[in-house]
């Protein structure tokens, strides 16, 4: 079974690099939706069952925006548990001022997430993250008999996608993180779709028509 996964479109908090995670949220920028719509013409003849999308307003729309180019669009799947990682006192403020204020320990959120301690600004950890998220996955595969997609958060969904094809905490940054409107596959194994899964695609933006490859910021 194939799984396909993307992160929401570009925020303008993305735009401003703002950290937005579990609870804050900024509305889709107007090129956004373009995008969106590449990926969905992208996917547009894929015979998806489900997709199943975070919450938060960012995700949703991209899920729906999707939805609108498959040439079946499917039922829509919301939970929180698709959420971006909590990142606490840190949401809403400017990336560069926390990096300046944290400066031991904000860069393992992007490069050595086995340090990253989210205690001092109370963020979620991020074990917890991959957790719900391998949750959601693993309870729709089992649902399931045919192609899922799933719209989520740069941060928690690179995390957990890397921990579902059998990495260390350790490692799942190696290959960086998601891009806005990227396309990423994961396979699961036959015939009991057990972990780890094998990845197929990672992070794919080439159908968007960018030139150079955009900062994945978290």
């Amino acid at each position: 079974m194939e799984l396909y996964f993307t992160r929401h479109g570009k925020t303008q908090w993305n735009l401003e690099r703002r950290f937005q995670g579990s609870q804050g949220d900024s509305p889709l920028l107007p090129e956004s939706y373009e995008e969106i719509k590449a990926f969905g013409k992208k996917v547009k003849y894929v015979p998806f069952k489900a997709i199943y999308s975070s919450t938060a307003k960012r995700a949703r729309d991209t899920a729906e925006g999707i939805n609108q180019e498959l040439a079946h669009p499917v039922e829509i799947i919301y939970t929180d548990k698709l959420r971006e990682l909590g990142l606490g006192e840190l949401e809403g403020q400017s990336i560069d001022e926390m990096y300046e204020r944290y400066p031991e320990n904000l860069p393992n959120l992007r490069n050595h997430l086995d340090r990253y301690d989210p205690t001092p600004f109370k963020g979620e950890a991020i074990e917890c993250a991959i957790t719900r998220i391998e949750t959601v996955v693993a309870d729709a595969v089992a649902l399931h008999d045919g192609p899922i997609l799933f719209v989520g958060h740069g941060a928690s969904l690179t995390a957990a996608i890397q921990w579902l094809t059998g990495k260390k905490l350790s490692q799942l940054r190696e290959m960086g993180g998601l891009y806005n409107s990227s396309l990423t596959i994961l396979e699961t194994g036959e015939p009991n779709n057990l972990l780890p899964y094998e990845l197929k695609v990672w992070n794919e933006i080439d159908f968007l028509g960018k030139e150079t490859k955009p900062e994945p910021l978290l």
